[in-house]
């Protein structure tokens, strides 16, 4: 039996850890939903022990098999961004950065360890190459959710698909190991407002795909139509609409085939094979 006296803290101290607990729960939700991508930093490192700990956030993330089949490449060092920047189109937050996380599919490690174990893998395959990206990127947002809880920005950099092989030789990826995507990370010199998405009833379906119909898509892309923002990018490039630039200007299929083919070209050389 239970003393009385012993019990006389405990609703205390239950309402106590009851609100730590919801309170916890807030500032993970409002976390999620501030996010801002940060493209300009302060001059002030960002502290080993503090990086670990992100990095740590990051492989704590799910990925197939428990194989873990992602390295990350940190890169602090002055020159080497130097000669990143022109891969990534030369967008300054390359350079000003404290650092740059690069994060890579790796078939390369575990690819190894088999073979000190006296067995072989598959893995140069689109089956794997898919797989991998898809948990190199679970890698990387956690990564990015634990930098923003330390008070961190971060800027995602999609050029690296664009250019891997120049990428991967200046980082010395051998084969088998394919960036993904890069991440600038520092303490923010400004906080951006927050980027536009659609509403969230133009992304969800229930139990089966619900096919748009064309008032479905008016609606849909509406509000990002007539943010200002939106009619500056149409009148500067001299488009009817925003359809167009993002079409016939940011992403036109000239461009998308030519990076394509280039790194296409790179995972056939290293033994992809996706027939």
């Amino acid at each position: 039996m239970i003393k009385k006296g012993k019990l006389a803290g405990f609703p205390f101290l239950f309402y106590i850890s009851l609100f730590l607990v919801l309170e916890g729960f807030f500032v993970v939700m409002e976390l999620l939903l501030s996010h801002r991508s940060v493209r300009k930093y302060l001059a002030k490192d960002i502290d080993g022990d503090v990086l670990n700990e992100i990095l740590e956030c990051g492989i704590r993330a799910s990925n197939t098999g428990n194989m873990q089949l992602y390295s990350i490449i940190v890169t602090r060092d002055s020159n080497k961004k130097e000669l990143l920047a022109p891969f990534h189109f030369n967008q300054p937050m390359v350079k000003n950065a404290p650092l740059i996380l690069t994060i890579c599919f790796d078939i390369n490690r575990f690819s190894k360890w088999c073979f000190l174990n006296n067995t072989k893998t598959d893995f140069s395959n689109l089956l794997w190459l898919l797989t991998g990206a898809v948990d190199a990127s679970i890698l990387s947002q956690n990564i990015c959710v634990a930098a923003e809880n330390k008070k961190l920005g971060i800027c995602y950099l999609g050029t690296v698909l664009y250019n891997a092989p120049e990428i991967s030789e200046i980082l010395n990826l051998p084969s088998g190991v394919i960036p993904i995507t890069s991440i600038t990370m520092g303490y923010p010199d400004q906080v951006p407002d927050k980027t536009d998405r659609l509403p969230l009833n133009s992304v969800i379906h229930f139990e089966e795909y619900d096919d748009y119909s064309d008032d479905r898509i008016y609606t849909a892309y509406s509000e990002k139509e007539n943010l200002e923002s939106s009619k500056q990018f149409i009148q500067e490039n001299s488009k009817e609409n925003l359809a167009q630039v993002y079409a016939e200007v940011r992403y036109k299929s000239a461009d998308n085939q030519f990076f394509s083919g280039k790194l296409l070209k790179m995972l056939v050389d290293q033994g992809f094979a996706f027939e």
